[in-house]
């Protein structure tokens, strides 16, 4: 947040001051005046970026002290500063303790006092946002950590599970065939337990990882997508297609886009209905204006209208018809926040599902 010049509004029920106030400092910061708390209540509503408030202990109706406070409860971060000419003992204590006040002026104010009292209180402002922010994220970085932690202990048992069951109902056997089957079924579990494990290391680069800037060429990204889901696109009858209209200089990620693409490619093979007729998955880039618009189309199951709004956290799945491990679009996502870029998602429940990436060059 930037110590920039900050907004002010000043209540005084004279409106000589009002005049005078805003006259001495309109060229040095944006001032908001209001003749009444009612007014002032008002301004307070239309202008969310005020960070600072000066109010008049003598106002008609209540005290600045109890504006002061009433108005701290839905604007909790504009600084209060308390203008008073009777500043008695009294109203020193009402003020610490109802109004949490900033700051005292003495009326008749002095320029000087108004401007230090401006810029000290921008900088406490700041402060205290930076603050409100960095408890915001605390809180957000806890409570994913304590999914990840339940996830982690949950995803990694199963297929360890699986695999000891496997080896003791092995054990009893002498048929190589039957012996056959249950290794088949070890596989199976060792396959998920590497998914889980390679869906984990995305997740710590995204987290950890420094991003290194190359030109793309998406013609050959794309023909290596193809590359690598033409055996799947054979065996389960998906016709897999892609276009690339590059016609200018493109900065980025590589590895990181090649993450953001395969996620949602898998995503769009995995998910095609399994009766269906006709399937398919349809890739496309185009990079124009500085930025780059890819969009990954299927024929698939679709996503239900409740679950579009929670697909992109982590660990949610919004359907059991493929196996996965809750990670893919929450490490999309992510990724995005790396390159800034952003997603929309279309999706009509049993039809399909598009998703339309931007991201800007570097």
């Amino acid at each position: 947040m930037k110590l920039e010049s900050p907004e002010i509004l000043y209540i005084d029920d004279e409106a000589n001051n009002l005049i005078s106030f805003k006259a001495t400092f309109r060229y040095r910061y944006t001032v908001h005046t209001a003749v009444s708390t009612a007014e002032a209540r008002e301004i307070l509503g239309q202008n969310p970026n005020i960070r600072v408030i000066f109010c008049d202990q003598r106002m008609p109706g209540e005290t600045g002290i109890e504006f002061l406070h009433e108005v701290r409860q839905k604007y909790p971060l504009p600084v209060r500063i308390l203008l008073t000419a009777y500043a008695d003992l009294e109203t020193v204590v009402d003020a610490v303790n109802k109004g949490h006040i900033f700051r005292f002026v003495r009326k008749p104010w002095v320029e000087e006092e108004i401007i230090s009292s401006i810029e000290e209180a921008n900088k406490f402002f700041i402060t205290d946002s930076m603050l409100a922010i960095r408890n915001e994220e605390l809180q957000k970085a806890y409570d994913e950590l304590d999914k990840f932690a339940y996830s982690v202990s949950h995803d990694l048992r199963d297929p360890l599970t699986g695999v000891l069951s496997a080896i003791k109902l092995a054990l009893e056997f002498d048929s190589v065939e039957r012996i056959h089957e249950i290794l088949a079924l070890m596989e199976s579990s060792v396959l998920r337990l590497n998914t889980y494990i390679n869906s984990l290391h995305d997740y710590y680069l995204l987290k950890r990882g420094e991003l290194t800037i190359s030109d793309i060429n998406f013609d050959a990204l794309l023909e290596y997508l193809k590359s690598f889901y033409s055996i799947y696109s054979q065996n389960n009858s998906v016709a897999f297609t892609i276009r690339s209209n590059q016609q200018e200089e493109f900065k980025s990620d590589e590895t990181t886009l090649k993450l953001i693409l395969h996620n949602l490619v898998s995503n769009a093979f995995k998910y095609q209905k399994q009766d269906g007729d006709n399937k398919s998955v349809e890739l496309s880039v185009d990079v124009k204006g500085g930025k780059a618009t890819i969009c990954v189309k299927d024929t698939g199951i679709g996503i239900a209208t409740g679950d579009i709004g929670e697909i992109f956290k982590l660990f949610f799945r919004g359907s059991d018809q493929a196996e996965g491990t809750g990670f893919g679009l929450y490490n999309v996502k992510s990724a995005l926040a790396k390159l800034r870029g952003e997603i929309e998602v279309k999706s009509e429940h049993g039809v399909g599902t598009t998703f339309i990436v931007t991201i800007p060059s570097k």
